[in-house]
This record gives C-alpha cells, structure tokens and sequence, in this order.
C-alpha cells in the first residue's frame, strides 16, 4: 500500500512557505481534478503582453488557502469563534472556488460550454469530489453557495475583500512586473474583525484598503484589461467558435478527444452531466495550444487566420475610444475586408467588430466594505474614507473598442 508523507510544504515565491494544514486538503491538492490546474493559467492569453504571466490557477489556489490560514489565525486572536469543522470548510471552499476554470479561464465560456460559468462548474466538481470524500465536503459547499448561516465565512470566500482578491492582486502583479497592484495582504488580514458575524475591516486599516481598490482599478487598466489581452482573448474565442461551426458541418479537425468532445456536442446547463464533467476534467491549455498549432495549417480560410494569429503573436488592430465606436466605422472596415479577400459579411465579422469594456472597482451597491470605528459604530468605506477617490472607484468606467486587421493580413503562402 503507497503511503506518502502528508505534511508536505510549498516553497511560494510571493509568501515563503505554505504549509498543507492537514491530510483531508493533501488529499484534496492530490486529486486529478486538483491537478489540473497546474495546466491552467491563471491569466489567460496575457503572457502576451506580460511574458513572466505564466502561472497558474494551482498557485493561486494554495496562494488563497495560505491566506485563509493567516485570516483564521487573526479572528481566532480577537476571540471570534470559530470551530475545527467550520475551519476545514474554509480551506477546502477557498482551495477549489476556482476547480471549474477551463483552459485559459474565461474565454471558454462563452465557446466550449454554452451558458455554464466556472462557479457553476466548481460547484459540480465539489459535489463530485464530496461523494468520493464520504460527504466531508458538505459544509465547504455550503460555504462556497453563500447559505452559511455565519455571513462572515461566505465572505472570507467571496465578497469585495476576500482571500481570492487578496492572493490574485498580489501574485498577478509581482508576475506581470506591474507594481502599482502590489497590495499588502497580510496587512489587511490583520486588520480584519467580525461584528455581527458580517465582516469589517479596523479603522486603523482604513488606508490599506483605500490603496487595495485603488491597486485594484490599476490592475484592471494595466494588466487584466490590457487592449492586447483583450484582443487576443477575443480571438480565442472566436477560433473556438469557428471550430465549433466547422465541426457541427462534419468537417473533421484534429484536436485531443476531451476537446473533440465539446467541438461536436452543443453543452449546455441541461445536458452538463457527470460524464460530461469527467471529459471536461481532462481539458487544459495544452488541449487549445496543441489544437491552434496544427489549425493555423487548416484549409478553412478564417480557423487558420485566426490560430496563426495567437500562436505567432500577429494580432488584430484594436483601438480604444472613451464614446461607443459608430456602425458607419464598423461596416466601412467590415467592406473593406469583404472586397479584399472576397469572403462574406458574416466570415469578416470574425475579424471585425465593435465591443466594450468596464472596469468597477468598487461594488458600492451590491456588496460593501464595512469600517470598524474607534466608537464600535460600522460604516461603509464611502462614507469612512476622506479620499474623494473611493466615491470614484465605485462608478463604471466604460471603454469602447473596435478590431480589425493589420493591413498586411494574409501570411506569405
């Protein structure tokens, strides 16, 4: 029988060493489904632009759990109660809140499965994992829905300061080399405290939290909303939809049989069952990369263009407008390549069109920060805060873009 040493320590470059905190997470970080991420990056497409991008969702996962430690420790140390099970809950929910991320994260949603998010999918891989662990997975999912009867657990999890913020912003930046998203997690952990089992954050930790939205708002700009991330992100897409398309037309391309699977099969949150998970589960980016390597040779005009595209880094032409980009500029550009290559509208508006981004970093109406003051009283960041800033944060900022091609489009034959 294989008995292996459960006590095993991560050597992580943002925190030192993480220590697995007992057997029942080993074995979790030990499963296939666990695994996996490790083939998951945890930035998609942007080593584009930030070629030290290359980490992954299983970093962040144990980044988070670390985190989770620390934030336990320090409500422990202010006498909130918190018990053994109600502990395990937190660290298990927090190491697979991501589990259901397919490859190169959020682009697959909207192109391999049809309507089924990733939380939707980490819920399915919990409940799977939850029948092979003996049900001791239950209140961690209970946790991970938000139906915990203690708020303050469901938001440890997720809220506008949880340890996935936490972990992300610090681990993305130091990767990406941008730092203006380095915040001080560990601080801000400190700072935490429960009242009414909601949590707060301690007046004195009023300026860590300024500068955690504040980092947030930049690395939303620089770095996750990069033009060049948003691009080849968009083009990912739209190479998995024109495989899809292809493919629905029996033409047969080569691809790896977990991804065959769902370029043949419309899958949608009817029809997403357990086999379907287990397929699912043996995707990652190698499955995508590996594909567009052999696709940019395919006969098809617009899968080749499009592959070719992302393997050689020869993007589309993306331009950033603070007003919505007019149809008249759309359909000119659109023309254009119609006339040009003498393909449909439809084929050309896989390489032109018009969408937008938003970046809020702050949810001031849904979920609130809440301040501890010196008096007891708790108040909400925005009204905390004497940084005109904050109010600032917690309004939309719209961009507007268009992509078409560089003028040199087709590659020498």
């Amino acid at each position: 029988m294989k008995t292996s040493n459960k006590l095993k320590i991560f050597n992580d470059p943002i925190y030192g060493f993480i220590t697995i905190p007992n057997s029942d997470i080993f074995d979790l970080i030990e499963h296939k489904y666990f695994q996996r991420l490790r083939r998951i990056s945890q930035m998609g497409l942007s080593y584009l632009v930030y070629p030290g991008a290359n980490h992954t969702r299983f970093h962040h996962a144990i980044g988070c759990m670390y985190l989770m430690q620390k934030a336990v420790n320090v409500l422990r140390f202010k006498e909130v109660t918190i018990s053994e099970e109600e502990e395990r809950a937190l660290y298990i929910a927090i190491l697979l809140h991501d589990i259901g991320h397919g490859p190169f994260s959020h682009a697959m949603e909207h192109s391999i499965v049809n309507g089924v998010s990733h939380e939707e999918i980490s819920m399915r891989f919990m409940q799977k994992l939850n029948e092979e662990f003996n049900g001791s997975l239950t209140l961690a999912i209970q946790i991970f829905e938000g139906k915990h009867e203690r708020p303050f657990l469901c938001e440890l999890i997720s809220s506008q300061f949880d340890m996935d913020r936490a972990d992300y912003l610090k681990r993305d930046s130091f990767y990406t080399g941008v730092a203006e998203g380095n915040v001080n997690s560990e601080r801000l952990i400190t700072m935490l405290n429960v009242v009414d089992d909601r949590l707060v954050v301690e007046q004195k930790g009023i300026y860590s939290v300024e500068k955690f939205l504040v980092a947030r708002r930049f690395m939303y700009w620089q770095v996750y909303l990069h033009k060049t991330s948003v691009v080849a992100e968009q083009l990912l897409t739209r190479v998995l939809k024109r495989a899809k398309e292809l493919s629905s037309q029996g033409i047969e391309l080569r691809a790896s049989d977990a991804l065959s699977f769902f370029l043949r099969n419309e899958i949608t949150r009817n029809n997403f069952d357990d086999d379907t998970l287990e397929i699912f589960s043996r995707l990652d980016d190698t499955d995508i990369v590996s594909a567009m390597k052999d696709w940019q040779y395919h006969d098809d005009f617009i899968l080749s263009e499009l592959s070719s595209m992302i393997i050689n880094r020869d993007l589309l032409k993306i331009k950033l407008k603070n007003k919505p980009i007019k149809r008249s500029t759309l359909d000119k550009h659109i023309s254009k390549l119609v006339k040009k290559y003498n393909i449909s509208k439809k084929d050309a508006e896989y390489f032109v069109f018009i969408d937008e981004i938003s970046n809020l970093a702050y949810q001031s109406k849904t979920q609130k920060i809440k301040i501890l003051q010196k008096s007891g009283k708790v108040v909400d960041i925005t009204k905390a805060s004497d940084q005109f800033n904050i109010k600032a944060l917690s309004k939309a900022v719209t961009k507007y873009y268009i992509c078409y091609p560089k003028e040199e489009f087709v590659r020498d034959e």
